[in-house]
């Protein structure tokens, strides 16, 4: 299998509507940011993609094994207490300096990287070959799906803004 398969793997896992809990989690990170904040919402990505791929890679490799149902347990406590924060710390969030945002994007990206990695154990489990290149392809598909989700729920957004200004 080449490059290609295990970036569209990632792609796959990321969007896969039955794991609705890692687009709901995106979203919320964006949740309190405006179009124009889109700097800021890429560099909290990247906190997250930094958390989720370092985890994703020694758990891949068999370096850190976790147990599922434990991380199945914090993956929907991330996005509430994502939520939370967004609501208790709305104007901290939107400053320039926040690294409260960035810090707890990156914390969570570890739990979210062991996720990902049982997903990929379990469908690369017993192949002798080396995982180096399905890590870095699937971690990269994961990416762009990210930003796919991205891309889409600020495009509603606009939209809807557009709505909401033309009624009015």
């Amino acid at each position: 299998m080449d490059f290609t398969f295990y970036l569209k793997q990632g792609v796959q896992h990321i969007l896969d509507l039955n794991g609705y809990d890692h687009m709901l989690f995106v979203i919320t990170l964006c949740a309190v940011y405006e179009i124009r904040a889109w700097r800021k919402v890429l560099v909290l990505l990247t906190a997250f993609t930094i958390g989720h791929s370092i985890t994703l890679v020694l758990a891949g490799l068999g370096i850190l094994k976790l147990p599922q149902d434990l991380i199945e347990t914090l993956i929907p406590v991330t996005i509430c207490l994502t939520a939370v924060s967004n609501l208790l710390f709305y104007k901290r969030i939107k400053s320039q300096k926040n690294k409260f945002a960035y810090s707890l994007a990156l914390v969570f990206g570890f739990v979210h990287g062991a996720g990902f990695s049982n997903f990929f154990r379990a469908m690369f489990m017993g192949m002798k070959e080396d995982l180096v290149l399905p890590l870095i392809g699937f971690n990269l598909g994961i990416e762009l799906g990210q930003l796919l989700i991205v891309l889409v729920f600020f495009g509603l957004y606009y939209t809807l803004n557009i709505i909401g200004t033309i009624k009015h």
